[in-house]
């Protein structure tokens, strides 16, 4: 079992960047895919992306893909989602999320953090 909890959130201005953290607790956070995921006002819950155990698969949904970065640090147990170019859009809560199977819906990830809030204004 691994706990999560996510930090960084704020609010920026339209083209800024941010930088999320999500720390876990356990030893077992090197075998996870950890995942970010995203949810507006009135709308569901959405992969931002996804990273393998080792760092070396990602995925990155089409919206965010060039502009957001997801790594991790295993000796830190920590995940990080590097956002530029920010847009009012990207307005959400994130969530961190630990699974075993690299798959987009959020019911494959067993294990999640709180969220931490993100608002970009224009």
């Amino acid at each position: 079992q691994v706990q999560l909890v996510e930090s960084g959130g704020g609010l920026v201005q339209a083209g800024d960047s941010l930088r999320l953290s999500c720390a876990a607790s356990g030893r077992t956070f090197s075998r996870y895919v950890m995942a970010w995921f995203r949810q507006a006002p009135g709308k569901e819950r959405e992969l931002v992306g996804f990273i393998s155990w080792n760092g070396e698969r990602t995925y990155y949904a089409d919206s965010v893909k060039g502009r957001f970065t997801i790594s991790r640090d295993n000796a830190k147990n920590t995940m990080y989602l590097q956002m530029t170019s920010l847009k009012p859009d990207d307005t959400a809560v994130y969530y961190c999320a630990a699974g075993e199977l690299y798959l987009v819906a959020s019911s494959a990830y067993p294990y999640w953090g709180q969220g931490t809030q993100v608002t970009v204004s224009s």
